[in-house]
């Protein structure tokens, strides 16, 4: 009898491991999802700023799994309860027994309960749906500004952005870089759009190299985005950012990607969980003192081996998922996995147009259009991967019905 092995999430890291378990025979796999598609949130800052389109950011996950010839079954339903001694993972309607359970649910935009207003008022990246309802409020300011309707002449219209990490200066930069293509067709009314960027952190990009954030604040003072460093929100209503210390600012749209919250899955055990109620592992990322049950990707709290926390970024959700997938495969044989310790190889910042900053290996540093052609690279293969499976899932599917 095959092994069974149940992931939910079909994220970065899902997806990643599902990829390396499917290449065995002997494993037969389930993939759980409250979402029928794949969000690929690196790519969210181009989608908002209408530079891609949906199917550009967004992969049918059962065609996906149809590609691994009857490898890999979608549920696309909700997982609501794990049992951990009975080895069960139940949905609104099912129940799916396991040999192996990775849970890798993600998280989601943290609109802090401690900032009055911040949730009703502004859109997060982490949702494809808010993301959605976003663009089209962009789009629809563009297209006032166009007709030269509304607005009073002469008035800034603020588009406010609430945190200054990585997903909220890639959405500044490549909205701002969108205004400014526009201004051929705008004319001077395409000055009055102002992207303002909002941070509580002394500077942008809190945590990475003086390179990536000097090369970055230049490209974004380039752009014409004003930076608030050291701004402390109190409360936001809908037409108004108040500062904690007493300044104010009228904005017509704001996004906050000012911090993230784990998503998880109630289970018969409570599992030790962080601040910001990411799943606390041992070594080997199993958490609830199990053997078969793992977590990875934003889920997750991860460490590499100084000890210090790795960031929740698409790279260390792979690399956890690569990890726990050659570890399930060295449990079924008698193996012993050595701990999990990953680091960041690199990072790449998307600055509008065809411009990033990047870092490789913590030696090569690129800017400019060579920065944005290695950028556009990784992203390609990543999304060209998920595009043969789901053609081979395609075939599969006529195959089937023929």
């Amino acid at each position: 009898m095959n092994t069974k092995v149940v992931v939910i999430g079909g994220g970065y890291g899902g997806l990643r491991a599902i990829e390396f378990l499917a290449k065995h025979d002997n494993v037969d796999i389930t993939l759980i999802d409250s979402n029928p598609y794949h969000y690929l949130q690196t790519e969210a800052y181009g989608y908002i700023a209408g530079r891609f389109d949906i199917h550009e950011i967004a992969i049918d996950l059962e065609k996906w799994c149809q590609g691994f010839k009857k490898k890999v079954n979608f549920h696309y339903e909700k997982a609501t309860f794990i049992d951990y001694e009975k080895q069960s993972v139940k949905t609104q309607t099912q129940e799916f027994s396991y040999d192996y359970l990775i849970i890798a649910t993600g998280a989601k935009t943290n609109f802090f309960s401690f900032i009055e207003g911040l949730r009703e008022n502004s859109y997060g990246v982490k949702n494809l749906m808010r993301a959605y309802n976003f663009r089209k409020e962009f789009e629809n300011l563009i297209y006032k500004k166009l007709q030269n309707e509304e607005f009073n002449s002469g008035e800034d219209i603020n588009l406010a952005i609430g945190g200054a990490g990585l997903s909220g200066v890639e959405v500044a930069a490549e909205m701002a870089y969108v205004i400014e293509s526009y201004s051929k067709t705008l004319g001077e009314r395409a000055k009055a759009i102002k992207i303002v960027l909002i941070d509580a952190s002394d500077t942008i990009l809190p945590g990475m190299s003086p390179y990536i954030i000097d090369n970055t604040q230049k490209r974004l003072q380039k752009l014409g985005i004003q930076i608030m460093t050291s701004a402390f929100i109190n409360n936001v209503d809908s037409t108004t950012i108040y500062f904690k210390n007493g300044k104010q600012l009228k904005y017509q749209f704001m996004i906050f990607t000012g911090g993230i919250k784990a998503s998880t899955v109630d289970g018969k055990y409570s599992s030790e969980k962080n601040r910001i109620n990411q799943l606390i592992p041992d070594k080997q990322l199993n958490i609830n003192n199990t053997q078969n049950v793992f977590a990875i990707g934003d889920c997750v709290e991860m460490k590499d081996k100084y000890g210090n926390m790795l960031p929740p970024t698409a790279q260390i959700a792979e690399k956890s998922a690569e990890y726990v997938a050659k570890s399930i495969l060295k449990i079924m044989i008698g193996e012993s996995s050595k701990p999990f310790h990953a680091e960041v190889s690199g990072i790449f910042v998307a600055l509008g147009g065809k411009y990033a900053v990047g870092e490789m290996f913590g030696f090569l540093k690129v800017k400019g259009y060579k920065a944005y052609l290695l950028k556009k690279a990784i992203t390609y293969a990543y999304f060209l991967g998920l595009h043969l499976r789901i053609n081979a899932g395609y075939k599969n599917r006529i195959k089937d019905q023929s």
